[in-house]
């Protein structure tokens, strides 16, 4: 008996763009495989504006621009497409390509966990992120309890990790050269278990 072995289909970047650009939902590329993107939750939703909130004030008058959800950004290293919860662009924007819907320099990527990817999240996208020369920090937020890991770059190869736990912790970003209080960050999440 002889079984035939069907291989997956695995997409360029170039045509996981074209069918993106025309897409109705968002999907993100990893390895040539093309992911959907589901809806997160209310705190998932809450948070990131709290962060856009806090952060604006501190940026002032700093040629940085703060970006939503909706911006892709590239990994140079990996053919991998992503949308940030946020991405932080100071100074000129670098595109993928001469559409200018993605962006490769974004100093600082912030993803709030979800129980279904949290494992990526902190894992094999981390990878991807760091192989992006213009990253400085990758900020991870939970949302099922208010604590936050900042990997910060120090050098070409050199990561260091912070966590931050409770409403009370104070959080730094050094790429920005500013602090965000968890309280600030987490501000009117309500947690389902007593926070700690």
């Amino acid at each position: 008996m002889v079984t035939e072995m069907r291989r997956e289909r695995l997409f360029t970047p170039e045509e996981y763009l074209l069918v993106e650009r025309q897409a109705p939902e968002k999907s993100e590329f990893y390895d040539g495989r093309i992911y959907a993107m589901s809806g997160g939750s209310p705190t998932h939703a809450l948070i990131p504006p709290n962060i856009v909130m806090a952060l604006g004030s501190r940026l002032g008058d700093r040629p940085c621009r703060i970006f939503s959800s909706d911006l892709k950004v590239c990994t140079p290293t990996f053919d991998s497409f992503m949308y940030p919860d946020l991405s932080i662009v100071c100074g000129e924007l670098r595109h993928f390509d001469s559409h200018r819907d993605v962006v490769a320099n974004p100093l600082v990527v912030v993803e709030v966990l979800s129980p279904s990817t949290m494992d990526f999240d902190r894992g094999l996208k981390l990878l991807r992120y760091q192989s992006i020369p213009a990253l400085e920090d990758y900020v991870v937020v939970y949302q099922d309890r208010p604590q936050v890991e900042i990997h910060h770059r120090h050098t070409e190869d050199h990561w260091d990790t912070t966590i931050y736990r409770g409403l009370e912790a104070v959080a730094r970003l050094v790429s920005l050269d500013c602090v965000l209080s968890l309280s600030e960050i987490y501000r009117l999440v309500e947690f389902e278990s007593p926070a700690g």
